[in-house]
């Protein structure tokens, strides 16, 4: 999930776009990074700040509920777990244990009502953009929103070669 060299080319694709797009939606790709670290340099972590907030120099990020530890616990290990794996679609239920399967749908339904609205400080010319935590909620299948876990869990260097992948038209013709 956050080796970006690991993912194959239609990943890598809708990974450029996505940071791509959001990064166009803030005012470029250096302010969308500027926030990128300042939410890495919150320890132990951003997304358990009672603020619900993290501020760069030309951004902020805010989210309308409080995080746990307990619940924070849950998705860091059940992210992390797959952090290595270069499906992009892995499913978080996907756990042979019973019990860690139901914490980590205690989580999800205590998690799944938070938004996370990024907004520009100083312009009215961008008009930012939100995201959830999980992109699908099913019965037995859940994923996380890919921007979630660039912003949050990926280093700073998966989100700067997202932000330069090229895109190549790979139907070419053969016989040419």
């Amino acid at each position: 999930m956050c080796n970006f060299n690991k993912h194959n080319e239609d990943t890598k694709a809708l990974m450029h776009l996505l940071i791509q797009k959001c990064a166009e939606a803030v005012g470029g790709a250096n302010f969308l990074l500027g926030l990128h670290e300042a939410i890495k340099e919150k320890k132990p972590n951003a997304l358990i700040s009672s603020a619900c907030k993290v501020d760069s120099k030309e951004l902020n990020i805010r989210w309308n509920k409080i995080v746990f530890k307990d619940k924070f616990d849950v998705l860091e290990e059940t992210v992390r777990s797959h952090k290595s794996t270069e499906n992009p679609d892995f499913n978080l239920l996907q756990n042979d244990s019973q019990k860690k399967k139901k914490k980590i749908l205690n989580m999800v339904k205590t998690l799944a009502p938070i938004e996370f609205i990024v907004t520009v400080k100083n312009s009215e010319d961008f008009g930012g953009f939100n995201f959830k935590i999980f992109e699908t909620i099913e019965d037995d299948y859940v994923k996380v929103n890919p921007i979630f876990a660039a912003m949050f869990f990926c280093s700073t260097e998966y989100m700067k070669k997202a932000l330069r992948y090229e895109i190549y038209d790979l139907d070419i013709t053969k016989d040419l």
